[in-house]
């Protein structure tokens, strides 16, 4: 107990599991009580089977809640123990269906009578509880399939992430992590073009001193993360270098530089922001079209042989 004390909700999986594994066990001395050679795991299946039989796999697991997979392996030790028989069915020939054997049949009364007795059982169990867990597993059923607990995880990761990663102004200290940033994501889908390698090695030049801005995320003590504005005219900034590294990403560190990078435009006074992209590259479009763009009609030449998306954001209407 004081493992679960210790970790308090967070072992909330775990000790279902061990109630489950105890309740299992206990289960299985009900089924010797009641002298039926059934494994407690067997019993939704068998349950299915009984109750609306001629079913095939896919039903029963849809009516039981349990993967294709698991029933069908029950099915198979169920056949063992001669209690079910697969066969095809009438209507559909191409489906095989469940059924009772003689001896599943002969076996039905006694375990509905088992079931009714561990129904009254469990309806005491309940009572002596100051919480009703068979109403507590329901509420948490339909929470978890509103949203699953791995995105609620996310969530919280994510806020307390946000609140640690700062957006910092570039400075010539830093042009090797924005180059190697950049550089990184480049190789591994595509190859360093000339036009990469002006604005990574010289970004003061070709960047900054043309009116444009570079920022970077820092996260743990790491650069991890940048993005340039690139003044096009005196309405519209291209969005360029945007940049997150591997072991960053997942941390929405592109949504904070993103959010940054348009605030910034505002801030300058831009109506548009443009940036050019790559259909093989999903995440990034998808991250470009959660923070507004769109896909343009028509755009500029590109410099890059690797473009093949252009996107725009108005700023102001």
């Amino acid at each position: 107990m004081d493992f679960f004390e210790q970790l308090g909700p967070a072992a909330l999986g775990s000790r279902l599991r061990r109630l489950s594994e105890q309740m299992t066990g206990q289960a299985a001395e009900v089924y010797s009580l009641y002298h039926v050679p059934v494994e407690p795991r067997w019993f939704p299946v068998l349950y299915a089977v009984a109750t609306q039989p001629e079913r095939h796999v896919g039903e029963i697991a849809e009516l039981i809640g349990q993967t294709h997979a698991a029933v069908s392996q029950v099915v198979k030790e169920l056949v063992k123990q001669d209690l079910v028989r697969v066969q095809r069915g009438e209507a559909d020939l191409r489906r095989s269906v469940v059924s009772l054997t003689e001896k599943g049949a002969a076996l039905w009364p006694t375990l509905q009578q088992q079931t009714a007795d561990v129904r009254q059982a469990t309806e005491a169990l309940l009572h002596e509880t100051r919480h009703n867990l068979w109403l507590a597993i329901g509420e948490m059923e339909y929470a978890l399939s509103r949203q699953s607990l791995a995105s609620r995880v996310k969530a919280i990761r994510d806020q307390r992430v946000a609140a640690e990663v700062q957006i910092i102004d570039y400075a010539p200290q830093y042009q090797p992590d924005f180059k190697q940033l950049n550089a990184e994501w480049i190789e591994r889908y595509f190859r360093l073009e000339a036009a990469d390698l002006k604005a990574l090695d010289h970004p003061d030049e070709y960047i900054i001193q043309r009116g444009g801005h570079i920022l970077l995320a820092a996260y743990g003590g790491q650069m991890v993360g940048t993005c340039a504005l690139i003044p096009m005219d005196n309405t519209t900034y291209e969005l360029a270098k945007m940049a997150v590294s591997p072991a960053a990403q997942g941390l929405g560190i592109g949504w904070r530089l993103g959010e940054a990078a348009i605030a910034k435009a505002r801030s300058l006074g831009a109506q548009r922001l443009y940036l050019e992209s790559n259909t093989k590259l999903g995440p990034a479009l998808s991250l470009y079209h959660k923070l507004g763009f769109r896909k343009t009609v028509s755009g500029p030449p590109s410099p890059y042989e690797r473009c093949n998306i252009q996107m725009e954001l108005p700023l102001f209407p």
